[in-house]
């Protein structure tokens, strides 16, 4: 699996949980909370990702994410 595909995956869910940015032309600098995203609904995406890519780590590991490419960098990492 490439980095780009955990991008994809992000953005999946993220329409996924907040259907309004169906349209949204997502780039990797991009952050949840800048779209809308509560503190719930990252949570969800982010849970959600994990699930995709069968994997578990402590949330803590991706404070360091600053946006979605960060996030995928980080999941990346971890594979």
């Amino acid at each position: 699996m490439l980095k780009e595909d955990i991008f994809s995956l992000i953005v999946k869910h993220t329409i996924e949980v907040i259907p309004e940015l169906e349209d949204h032309a997502f780039v990797p600098s991009d952050r949840l909370s800048d779209l809308g995203a509560n503190s719930i609904d990252r949570s969800e995406i982010i849970t959600l990702t994990l699930e995709a890519v069968s994997l578990k780590i402590p949330r803590v590991d991706l404070a360091t994410a600053k946006n979605i490419g960060g996030l995928a960098e980080v999941i990346y990492g971890k594979l």
